[in-house]
């Protein structure tokens, strides 16, 4: 047997559950299992005895490979391993080293440098070893040790997962990365062991995103969930009975692969009368556009085979992985706050599959093989996106972009190669390409392109969800036709009928651009005014300002109609590099803001991580209840090197600019705000500054009981109706089943956002909100019913809730918020205004 040949695991070699005495006891133990086995005659166990006598066979994190001397070779009948699991630990040499697992190696030549390899892999996983030492099920180990699970031990039906229950996926698209990612999370922080079964008898573990994908599960496919644990069985049963984050009343789409049969076509609301050619796809982005094409063809990433060290391999990966998962971190921050959390959580999945224990496994098994870093991780990731791309179900193989996506990301860093520039750099074009991934089309904007068609996709992949966040006209699944198009021929998109309409004659053109004049006009209508002030149909006055990142958001939220700035997230400074910026960089960018506002308010938010916001470097503790711990301003008290620093150059920029203002966030009582004003106000001192606007962030529901207590103390408030609802509701925004449930508009919500207008109203202090809530049109007239003097909301929606503002008066939004007060739920309120939605 050479040493590229498996070596076999069986079940009888597998003993968990163990316990024994001292060192010669497990070493006894595990000879005994290779014995009765026939792997050795008894007496190899002398050759055990002799090996350790030489040299501790003590591995590292708590295994132990005892084997024979070469002299006792000739006991073996044939090769064999035998694995004793021992929860309870022995010690194991004089250096008082704990072993729980005992991996005993028989081997006839070479066949143990297999078993060494895949120990050196699990070596590197802490959470494995705990895992393999401390499981009720043998299969686990042999998974581990060979890279094959027992086909009996993937049955759903198992001792070691006594609890089961039948369920049949609803989801309009089934079980595709978004929902998938929602039940990985919910299982590993359940920390039991939790399995999907299909009829057929294929399974998968919940906490691996390609084992699940895998199953290729679609809407009604019935399901069998196993568990260890009967809490997390139901709560998994649960979580899929609510649908995982997806809308379960959303009708299933006609999802079309390129070349498939067309489904039925929406009727084109505008048609050419003599265009050259008609390129057919499936309409995945709304609008019509009339410009010249460009082909994008990303560059190949050539990747060969460069064998090293493999220990110097697998450093090389991991640091890779870190890359990737960092850029995708920035990612998730820059989407959410252009285009809202349900793009973001795109790449919350993306962040799973780089995460993906089975396809890190196989990279770096492959890696101590002896084959390169960029080719194992390559190979292991190309074998998943073919798995993908077999689906029956168009929706689930579209998800093989998004990890081609993923791998794409990870090679670079591996390679060396810079981040490719935006599809399209150049000037505004209608792009088209094979497929996009959504990194490039996260990159996108009407700066750059116009629209897009693709030959692949479908229009629900998350290429064509981005698209839609931009506004931007796309059609996918064209088929292959469209990457003959030249450069710049002219061309009619109509992402609405899912056409491209090649070469059109002059007079087709003149009608399209009728029928895009008719068109803009109504949006015209809801934007012609955004430069006005913001009020009611009576003239009553109602701020609308943006939250924003950078400065350089600063020039497009005015344009969009922003009337200064609610909410400037100071922790994208720190979230989107690996160092603490310092005080001259802070400076820097608080001063662009300021000038770039010129004397229209600048809010300032004091620095607000914990929560749902990580920053590695920091080297924050992680929290059972991050939520609930320190985060905010209790952060910025635990940290003064953060917190000093910060006030030091808000205040040099408040010195020169007063349109200045400074929130601190998570004031839950009043000695919160007492302390940080004083630290304020000694930093303040210190540079000879002069009073800086000073206000508090109502989004605890402590704060807003005590609003009548802080309101003579403040200069304003602004609510977070975001933290405010979860913590009200006692509901994790970002949980599965719940966060569809965390609506502003809930009553209990509206009555503490009442208490502190009417606090404020009472001391004359004006209340803002920068929450969610305040860029739901909706939200928006119910808030400023309830006497909220300002709201800042993404730019995008400005245009928006000014023009909602416009349509009531203000003693009807006045009458509207107090019968939402009396509401019993907030599907109830929403239905006073005639409109429905979430916050």
């Amino acid at each position: 047997m050479s040493a590229g040949t498996a070596v076999e695991l069986p079940l009888e070699l597998v003993q968990v559950g163990g316990q024994a005495a001292s060192k010669e006891d497990a070493i006894a133990q595990v000879a005994g299992l290779l014995t009765r086995a026939e792997r050795v005659e008894a007496g190899y166990v002398e050759g055990m005895y002799a090996r350790e006598a030489q040299a501790n066979t003590y591995l590292g994190s708590g295994i132990a490979i005892p084997h024979g001397t070469p002299e006792s070779r000739h006991l073996i009948r044939r090769t064999g391993i035998a694995a004793l699991q021992l929860p309870g630990g022995v010690r194991w040499g004089e250096g008082g080293e704990v072993v729980r697992l005992v991996i005993g190696i028989a081997a006839a030549s070479d066949e143990h440098l297999q078993i060494l390899r895949r120990l050196t892999r699990v070596l590197g996983d802490d959470a494995l070893v705990e895992r393999l030492s401390t499981t009720r099920d043998p299969a686990d180990l042999v998974e581990a040790l060979t890279g094959e699970r027992p086909a009996a031990a993937a049955s759903a039906a198992s001792p070691e997962l006594p609890y089961s229950a039948q369920v049949t996926l609803s989801n309009p698209l089934g079980m595709h990365a978004r929902p998938a990612t929602q039940l990985a999370t919910l299982v590993k922080k359940s920390g039991a062991r939790v399995r999907l079964s299909r009829e057929d008898g294929q399974s998968a573990d919940a906490t691996r995103l390609m084992e699940l994908l895998g199953l290729g599960l679609t809407r009604g496919t019935a399901l069998t969930v196993s568990s260890d644990s009967e809490a997390a069985l139901r709560a998994v049963v649960d979580a899929i009975h609510s649908g995982l984050g997806d809308d379960l009343s959303a009708p299933a789409p006609q999802a079309t692969r390129a070349g498939a049969p067309a489904t039925e076509r929406p009727r084109p609301a505008w048609t050419p009368a003599n265009v050259g050619t008609t390129l057919e796809g499936v309409g995945a982005a709304d609008g019509l556009v009339i410009g010249t094409t460009r082909q994008h063809a990303p560059g190949a990433i050539e990747v060969r085979d460069e064998p090293g060290d493999p220990a110097e391999g697998a450093a090389r990966l991991d640091e890779a992985l870190r890359a990737a998962d960092a850029e995708l971190r920035d990612l998730i921050a820059d989407v959410q706050s252009k285009f809202g959390a349900d793009k973001a959580a795109i790449f919350l999945a993306h962040r799973e599959l780089l995460a993906d224990e089975g396809t890190v496994q196989d990279a770096v098994s492959r890696i101590l093989d002896g084959h390169g870093a960029a080719w194992a991780y390559q190979q292991a990731t190309n074998e998943r996106v073919a798995q993908l791309q077999k689906l029956d179900d168009p929706t689930l193989a579209a998800r093989a972009i998004d990890l081609s996506d993923v791998q794409r990301r990870v090679l670079r860093h591996l390679l060396g190669l810079r981040e490719e520039a935006g599809p399209s750099a150049g000037g505004p074009v209608i792009l088209l390409a094979a497929d996009l991934t959504p990194s490039d089309t996260a990159r996108l904007g009407p700066d750059t392109l116009l629209g897009f068609a693709t030959a692949q996709g479908g229009p629900t992949s998350h290429t064509a969800i981005i698209a839609r966040g931009l506004g931007l006209p796309a059609i996918v699944a064209t088929g292959d036709g469209v990457l003959d198009v030249p450069d710049g021929t002219l061309a009619i998109l109509d992402g609405s009928a899912g056409r491209l309409y090649l070469n059109p004659s002059e007079a087709d053109v003149n009608s399209a651009r009728e029928r895009i004049a008719v068109l803009e006009r109504q949006r015209e209508a809801a934007r012609a005014a955004r430069h006005a002030l913001g009020e009611t149909k009576d003239g009553e006055r109602v701020e609308v300002a943006a939250n924003i990142n950078r400065a350089a958001d600063a020039a497009a939220a005015l344009e969009a109609g922003a009337e200064g700035v609610g909410l400037m997230r100071t922790e994208f400074l720190f979230l989107e590099r690996d160092s603490v910026p310092g005080e001259e960089d802070q400076e820097r960018e608080y001063r662009a803001m300021a000038e770039a506002l010129g004397d229209r308010p600048l809010v300032i938010r004091t620095l607000d991580i914990g929560g749902d916001k990580e920053v590695p470097y920091l080297g924050l503790a992680r929290e059972d209840n991050s939520f609930l711990g320190i985060r905010g301003i209790r952060l910025c008290f635990e940290r003064p090197d953060l917190f000093l620093p910060q006030l030091r150059a808000i205040v040099r920029v408040a010195r020169d600019h007063p349109n200045v203002h400074v929130m601190f966030p998570m004031i839950a009582t009043l000695e919160d705000w007492r302390r940080a004003r004083a630290i304020f106000d000694e930093v303040r001192a210190e540079l000879g500054a002069g009073p800086v606007p000073l206000g508090v962030m109502i989004e605890v529901p402590s704060a807003a009981l005590i609003a009548e207590q802080l309101a003579p103390e403040v200069d304003f408030f602004s609510i977070g109706t975001n933290d405010l609802t979860q913590y009200t509701l006692a509901m994790d925004r970002m949980h599965p089943q719940l966060a569809r449930q965390t609506d502003a508009m809930h009553p209990a919500v509206l009555r503490l956002i009442a208490l502190t207008t009417q606090a404020a109203v009472k001391h004359g202090k004006w209340v803002g909100v920068c929450g969610g809530a305040a860029g739901d049109e909706v939200g928006a007239l119910i808030l400023t019913g309830l006497g909220v003097g300002e709201l800042s909301v993404s730019t995008p929606q400005v245009a928006g809730v000014k023009a909602a503002l416009r349509s009531r008066t203000a003693a009807e939004l006045r009458q509207l918020a107090e019968q939402a007060l009396t509401q019993t739920d907030a599907a109830a309120v929403r239905a006073l205004v005639g409109a429905p939605g979430g916050s």
